[in-house]
């Protein structure tokens, strides 16, 4: 069978592959930045495959299956590994999880804010209900529209617009911590659809932001708080939340049946949440109706 690395023009022979790319970084640095002497008898211009092979706790003929394109698909712990023996920065530790089809982790915090262009597009659209999210599905900004149909989430404290916390109540009984993002009440097709999907795209999150401390905390409160929630994370599923339909059941308009697609900004995870209604329909109407209130889009981290 052919190396899946020839067949995309990235085999050894290109000199951008995973393997080359390796064999480069390791000739590149020196014995001596390992604390490794560099006398006139090495002909290895860099570290030798052995010296690589001991400092990242893989076999030798591992690291020789990697450069030769044999290997093309390295665990996460190998990458990791292999990236800290070759004293990679940050974006070349990146750059290496990528190629070998991995997600790089993220050192930094989830992100809270929006990136100019995306802000710049986001209000662009209209009469349409928008909101963003972080990765772990905390409410940082949210159109007028938005607004309009769901009520206005100003209303409530910035550490309860938590959309997992909404689906996964802490408590029991009289004693539940009602957390509600919406003003009035969002019915879902698919529960037990959903309720999967939100905890498979936070553990999703885990993986992105491994050291996030508001993750963290959000996880274990909702381990230890909600019977439901501690029961699909531990089945370890891992994905995206993708919902298909909503009904709004709105105080004025009455029940508006809207599309959720769910849109991710690049490697911040931002969750762009666009609510609406088939075109030409009753619900389409009865949406539209709904925006005439005077909300506006507001940041978290401006609060």
């Amino acid at each position: 069978m052919e190396d899946m690395a020839t067949n995309n023009g990235l085999g050894p022979g290109s000199g951008v592959g995973l393997g080359a790319t390796i064999r480069a970084w390791r000739e590149r640095l020196s014995p001596s930045a390992v604390g490794l002497p560099s006398g006139r008898s090495r002909r290895a211009t860099g570290l030798r495959r052995e010296e690589l092979a001991e400092r990242a706790g893989v076999s030798v003929d591992y690291v020789v299956r990697l450069e030769q394109g044999r290997s093309t698909a390295p665990s996460a712990q190998v990458v990791a590994s292999l990236a800290r023996a070759l004293q990679l920065a940050a974006v070349e530790r990146e750059h290496l999880y990528r190629m070998a089809g991995l997600v790089p982790p993220n050192d930094e915090p989830i992100p809270d804010h929006l990136p100019s262009g995306v802000y710049r597009v986001l209000n662009r659209l209209g009469d349409v209900a928008v909101a963003v999210f972080a990765a772990d599905w905390q409410l940082l900004w949210w159109n007028p529209g938005w607004a309009a149909l769901l009520g206005d989430p100003s209303d409530k404290p910035p550490e309860e617009r938590n959309f997992a916390r909404e689906r996964f109540p802490i408590g029991s009984g009289d004693d539940v911590r009602d957390v509600r993002i919406a003003s009035w009440p969002v019915l879902v097709r698919n529960g037990d659809a959903s309720d999967l999907a939100i905890v498979s795209d936070l553990r999703r999150a885990t993986g992105r932001f491994p050291h996030d401390v508001r993750l963290a905390e959000l996880i274990r409160q909702l381990t230890a708080g909600n019977a439901t929630f501690a029961r699909l994370w531990a089945s370890g599923t891992v994905g995206a939340h993708r919902e298909d339909r909503k009904t709004v059941v709105h105080p004025e308009a009455g029940p508006v049946d809207v599309d959720c697609d769910v849109l991710t900004d690049g490697d911040s995870d931002l969750k762009i949440v666009i609510l609406t209604a088939a075109p030409g329909s009753s619900d389409e109407a009865r949406l539209r109706r709904t925006m005439t209130g005077d909300g506006v889009g507001v940041s978290v981290a401006s609060l």
